[in-house]
């Protein structure tokens, strides 16, 4: 087969809705004071005994539902994920058993916030190649797990979530050549660190002027690899760091005036690699991004790395 396609989405999040005004009475910070810095106003948070494990298993199942396929179709299942706890067997290979799914090459793939279009490139190559027909490809995280809840510039942004999608063999080819890459000169930029009890630490002010600087030009490789321009897309599903992030990169990309932007970050907050398939998902379950139609997923993070691809939605 020439390429893949998206067959389905799913996505996933914990009850707890932790605020703003929740934050304000924990540490010194308030509602207009993050809104007007990262755009957030709501973020998930996972119940102590929620894993990672249990956030991916339920966003792939709802994806496996959705695309019609049965357990043993799958032939892969790819979880990208930084904050999972289990180190073997990895999320993916739980995730396979919970679902019942016989016997995928199973696996985790630990780009950071790029991970999921990292993970979504992967099985869409192993497809092309012949190595699956059928493939599983979920973004989970329990970033509450890794957040210092004592450093108010960090622990405003995070959340907790999966989302999930099912990718075919098909003769059209619905998921785009990926761009993707990174800059270990920054590598330090987005991080967890603390060797086994880790805390999520990133340089703020280097990561928005790398990512305002150097996202809109990647974001147009990606289109130009799949032989469109921005112009041509219907949506656009960056990683949900920042509102302020999301709309500085968009402005400059030449969008048309009826473009659906993913602003998922509003009421999730940054779920690191479950950001764009969470957004995405949304998106299409609401039907703000019509079936067929064009959406460049693009994301960045730790490495700094990066990972973009058009789709075209299910």
């Amino acid at each position: 087969m020439p390429g893949s396609r998206l067959a389905a989405l799913g996505h996933h999040q914990p009850a707890r809705v932790l605020t703003n005004d929740d934050l304000a009475g924990m540490v010194d910070t308030s509602d207009d004071w993050i809104r007007r810095r990262t755009g957030i106003a709501t973020r998930r948070i996972a119940a102590p005994d929620e894993s990672v494990t249990d956030l991916a298993a339920a966003a792939a199942s709802k994806a496996l539902a959705a695309s019609g396929l049965r357990p043993s179709d799958i032939g892969l299942v790819t979880v990208a994920t930084c904050s999972a706890v289990d180190r073997c067997p990895s999320i993916a290979a739980q995730v396979a058993g919970r679902l019942g799914i016989p016997s995928a090459v199973a696996y985790d793939l630990n780009n950071g916030c790029a991970g999921f279009c990292t993970a979504l490139a992967g099985a869409d190559h192993a497809i092309r190649a012949g190595a699956a027909r059928h493939a599983l490809v979920i973004g989970a995280e329990k970033m509450s797990d890794v957040t210092d809840w004592n450093d108010r510039s960090t622990c405003v942004l995070l959340g907790d979530g999966a989302g999930a999608a099912v990718i075919s063999a098909d003769e059209k080819a619905g998921i785009g050549p990926v761009a993707w890459g990174s800059d270990p000169t920054r590598s330090d930029a987005v991080r967890l660190v603390d060797d086994w009890h880790p805390h999520f630490a990133q340089e703020g002010q280097t990561v928005f002027r790398w990512v305002t600087t150097e996202l809109p030009a990647l974001a147009r490789d990606a289109c130009h690899r799949a032989g469109l321009t921005p112009a041509d897309l219907c949506g656009v599903v960056t990683h949900q760091a920042n509102l302020r992030i999301i709309e500085a990169v968009t402005r400059q990309l030449d969008l048309s005036e009826d473009v659906i932007i993913a602003k998922d970050v509003i009421d999730s907050g940054n779920t690191s690699a479950a950001s764009v398939p969470l957004a995405l998902s949304k998106l299409t379950e609401r039907g703000e991004v019509p079936s067929g139609s064009p959406v460049l997923l693009l994301a960045f993070g730790g490495g700094l790395s990066w990972a973009g691809q058009v789709v075209t939605c299910p």
